[in-house]
Order: structure tokens, then sequence, then C-alpha cells
């Protein structure tokens, strides 16, 4: 996969859509295994994709959901919001 930094962003971004709203139908619908399976196959696209972001350009949070290198990773700019998307 060949993208830019702020290509992918953007994809990580509509698949964290994608996730939310599966969330919120699942709230009221539990048992829809199509939605289910959907947003299992959702969260792991998004995990690939944020996996590959973050090899490429530091992390996107700082949960503790990133190792960090050193230097501390998370202060290494561009932040996310800065990349002018």
């Amino acid at each position: 996969m060949n993208q830019t930094r702020n290509q992918l962003l953007r994809e990580i971004q509509r698949w964290q859509f994608r996730i939310v709203e599966l969330t919120l139908f699942l709230d009221t619908h539990p048992n829809d295994q199509r939605a289910l399976a959907d947003y299992n196959q959702s969260s792991q696209r998004l995990r690939t994709l944020v996996d590959e972001y973050e090899k490429r350009y530091g992390p996107l949070s700082n949960w503790g959901l990133a190792p960090s290198g050193s230097p501390w990773a998370w202060a290494c700019g561009p932040w996310p919001w800065e990349t002018g998307i």
C-alpha cells in the first residue's frame, strides 16, 4: 500500500466513522449478525491502517496503544491535526 500521509489519515478517519456508525447500530440491534461481522471486519481493517500509519509516521494517540522508540515519538511533529487535512 503506497499512500501519502494525508491519504492514509483520511482512510483511517473513514474507517473510524464507519465503526462509530456500526457501534450505534449495534447498540439498538445487538443480535444482528451481519452488522457484528461487518463491525469486526472493519475493526481489523482499522487496526491494520493505524499500525501502518504509526510505523511510518508515529503514534496517533498517547493512550498506550502505540509503543514508542527513542526519542518519545508522540512529541515529534507534525501532530495529526497539523498535517493540513
